[in-house]
């Protein structure tokens, strides 16, 4: 953590109210927070740590639906496989309380929303390359993807 202050003269430093904000950005998980009052200022901040937000969509605990093992994995699947465009983590439902976009046997139409996947706070829509039927979804709600992992199966 770093703190940084405007050079004056008669500035005062409050160590609790640098303590409040450092427990206040600990609390809403905050990166830096910057106070100013007439002509004093106070920054706190501190390096990002790595996390990825679920403030808009929540995500429940569940078991992965169904993984692709090397045994089950096969030349008829990976091509019909829809993979991840980018890192992020996918949401399966726009938002919470809704339903899933898609769900096994589900008869989908090319360009149709299969998942979101949130990367760098922006969540970017996945589409459906081609018209098919849902046969294996491999994802579940809130679970990090990497680049290339598949994450349906559209036959």
């Amino acid at each position: 953590m770093t703190i940084k202050k405007k050079a004056t003269k008669s500035m005062v430093i409050d160590e609790a109210a640098i303590r409040k904000l450092a427990d206040l950005m600990e609390e809403k998980n905050l990166n830096e927070v910057e106070i100013t009052e007439q002509s004093q200022s106070i920054r706190v901040s501190r390096a990002a740590k790595t996390q990825h937000s679920t403030n808009l969509i929540d995500p429940p605990k569940q078991p992965v639906k169904e993984t692709l093992t090397q045994n089950e994995s096969s030349l008829n699947d990976a091509s019909n496989a829809v993979n991840s465009p980018m890192v992020g983590v996918v949401y399966t439902r726009p938002e919470p309380n809704s339903s899933d976009f898609i769900s096994v046997g589900d008869t989908i139409k090319e360009g149709d929303t299969l998942f979101l996947i949130e990367a760098m706070k922006v969540f970017n829509p996945i589409l459906a390359p081609k018209t098919g039927k849902v046969s294996r979804i491999l994802v579940n709600n809130g679970t990090p993807v990497e680049y290339g992992e598949p994450l349906v199966i559209v036959e």
